[in-house]
Order: C-alpha cells, then structure tokens, then sequence
C-alpha cells in the first residue's frame, strides 16, 4: 500500500480541528525539492527555517491540547510534586482524571478529608484532556441513569455554587440515532425508565428529527431518542473545579508525583492488604488506594498483585467551526 503521512497546513486555534493535507512520497519529494529551491533563492538575511512535519520519528510528541491554561504553562516545567508528600493518608487516589477528580471530590464531601490524589503529571493530562465532555442522561441500568443524574447536578450547578467557577457546561441536547426497528424498539424502553426518574425525553420520527436537526439525512432511520437536557462540559475546567472544590474541604491534590509501587502486607488473617504507596518522591502509609489511573489501571492494579480487565479502545470525533445550520432548536 502506499505511505500516507500527515501534513500539518497550520496551527490549531483553540477549539478548531487542526486542517491536514495528505499526501503520498512522490508530492512529499516534490514539495522538499520545491522548499529547498525557494529557500536557496532567498537572501541570507531573510531565510526561514522551513519544516516538514511528517509520521516519522522526527515528528513532535507536544500535544495540541485546546485548554492551554489547564494543560500548558509557559515557563519550565516542575521537576518535582507540586508540593510535599504527607507520611500517611486514609485514602490514596491514584490519577488525576475525571474519575480521580470526581472520586476526591465525593470523599472530601461525605467528610474523609484526609485524603491524597496522586498525579503522574498534570490534572487531565491522560486520556480526560481530549474526551469530547459528553454528558447523556439516560442508560439502560438503574443505577447508571441515578449516577448520571447525580453528575448532571455536580457539574451543572453544584460546583459554580461551591467554588464560583464555570465548569463549562453547556446544555445543547442529546440525539440517539436508530437505524433500525430493534433499536428504536430499545429507545423507547429508555424513555419510559426516563419518566421514572423525571427525565424528559421524546422519540421522533425521522419527519420530527428533520425538523429538529435540517442538516441530517433522515432518509434511512427509523426514528431519533431527543433529550433536551443532556449537554457537554470542558473536561478540563470540570476537573480543575472538582479538585478545587476538595482542596477546600482538605484534601491534597499533588501533580508531577507517579506512582512507582504499592506495597501490599499479610495479615494475621493471611489476607493481603495494602499498606503503603511508593511514589518517585516519597511513600505514603495508606490502608486504601483507588485505582483511577485510566488506561494506566492495570499497570497500577499489577503493583498490587490485582488484574484490572481494562482494555483501551480507540473513539474519535472532529471539532469544527460553527457550521451554518446547526443551531439549537425547539420542537413545536
């Protein structure tokens, strides 16, 4: 097959998809030609350096991430934690995500101020700093759609009034598409359990969701689950607030600090149990850790002898400008 490498055309703007152009050896040969003879016939004084950016091993590994405050400084990086490591804590939190932030965060509230989040490098800098920030509020368990309630609430209202900071949470809606009879048969199921928890939600039919939504080709569904409520977050200011909000009830958020071991004990029982986190800086005396180390779960669940049945599957999704004709809109 042939080679096709990536070329990046310029800089994303924060929010925007960053624009590539593909192209095969034989255009790349020809463009390095063509940049080497334009750069030959400039004046020394007013050459530039021309780079190529390609799939190679020479191509930059910095992220283009579109929180630059969060995720970006622009002095040198900190070495070291960003602050002193405790000798001992009631509960160790491992991961800076969305799942550590969010589990720091309830523990602080129900009272276990005496609590540690451990971060390998910058909060959200795994997998939390380019997930889309959806937030749907119906799911076929029980118990899913109360946890997804709750989140809404959190996210929605709870933590502006806590810490007066915005979590960037904007309520657009929600539109489940079903292209065949099995799943629209499933959508209806879930807005009856919506009307159980007070969630309110519409099937379409393709003629409604046309109405709703003019840019899609309604031509091959069988209808449309509408919840106008769901809506999506900045991962990124979610997370900062949420740890925010827990340092304000005591606990310790500390950033530049991995998780280099676990250590585990027998007791008189001759049950296994932790004792202890051993991080780069220091080690902590701890009866508890929460794995919230994402992709990295099952590596950390191997430091304690625990297999953590995580696999990581690739998702994608493109961010654009505003695109004319996609705007809110209400059913009549």
């Amino acid at each position: 097959g042939r080679w096709l490498p990536w070329l990046a055309s310029r800089p994303a703007r924060p929010g925007q998809l960053l624009p590539r152009l593909v192209a095969c050896p034989v255009i790349m040969a020809s463009l390095r030609r063509l940049l080497q003879i334009a750069s030959s016939l400039q004046p020394p004084a007013s050459r530039q350096r021309i780079q190529l950016f390609s799939s190679g091993p020479s191509q930059t590994l910095e992220k283009n991430v579109p929180y630059q405050k969060t995720l970006k400084e622009s002095g040198p990086q900190t070495k070291g934690p960003s602050q002193a490591l405790p000798a001992s804590a009631d509960v160790v939190v491992v991961g800076g995500g969305s799942m550590g932030c969010q589990t720091v965060y309830h523990l602080a509230k129900t009272g276990v101020t005496n609590v540690v989040l451990l971060e390998r490098d910058r909060l959200t800098s795994g997998t939390t700093w380019h997930t889309a920030g959806l937030l749907w509020q119906l799911r076929p368990s029980d118990v899913e759609v109360e946890l997804l309630a709750h989140t809404r609430n959190v996210v929605s209202r709870d933590l502006e009034q806590e810490t007066g900071l915005h979590t960037g949470w904007i309520q657009n809606g929600g539109l489940f598409i079903a292209s065949n009879k099995q799943r629209l048969d499933e959508y209806k199921r879930l807005m009856s359990l919506g009307k159980v928890y007070g969630i309110e939600s519409y099937v379409l039919s393709p003629g409604e969701t046309k109405s709703l939504y003019p840019l899609m080709n309604v031509d091959d569904l069988y209808g449309t689950l509408y919840v106008p409520k769901d809506g999506t977050m900045d991962p990124a200011g979610t997370c900062t607030t949420l740890a925010r909000a827990a340092m304000a009830r005591g606990a310790l958020v500390i950033e530049n600090c991995p998780v280099t071991g676990v250590e585990v004990r027998t007791d008189d029982l001759g049950i296994q149990r932790v004792a202890a986190v051993v991080t780069s800086h220091g080690t902590i005396q701890t009866p508890c850790v929460v794995n919230c180390a994402g992709v990295w779960a099952q590596a950390l669940g191997k430091m304690a002898g625990v297999n953590v049945p995580l696999v990581a599957m690739h998702h994608a999704y493109v961010v654009t400008e505003r695109i004319e004709g996609i705007q809110v809109s209400t059913l009549s």
